[in-house]
């Protein structure tokens, strides 16, 4: 399972460094996306995974003797995706605005003098 999930999040940032690469606002976005979900994967894997494991300790142990679910990594993970969200939303609209007003998504346009325009 965990060399699955290796493969999978070296696909995923491989995917958003070729979109990154590109001169499109929105392959852009798509790869700041990538990289964002391939980060959340890693967090999940390096904080390890066990299967069938909730992170409670018994009312009648002191310590906790047998391996668990670390509950940190996962609240990370949503706390991040809960900002990729706000994110992504936010650079929506904003893509939407700049292609309305320039009706263009190429990069290389953006950067021209205001007496072009």
């Amino acid at each position: 399972m965990e060399l699955l999930l290796i493969l999978v999040m070296g696909l995923l940032y491989a995917g958003g460094v070729y979109f990154i690469l590109r001169r499109s606002m929105v392959k852009l976005l798509l790869g700041i996306m990538l990289l964002g979900t391939a980060t959340n994967i890693l967090i999940f894997i390096v904080g390890g995974i066990v299967k069938a494991k909730p992170p409670i300790i018994d009312s009648m142990s002191e310590v906790l003797d047998k391996s668990y679910a670390d509950p940190v990594p996962q609240a990370l993970i949503l706390t991040a995706i809960v900002i990729s969200f706000g994110l992504t939303a936010f650079a929506i609209v904003l893509l939407k605005r700049v292609y309305a007003l320039l009706e263009t998504d190429d990069l290389d346009n953006l950067n021209t003098p205001e007496e072009d325009i």
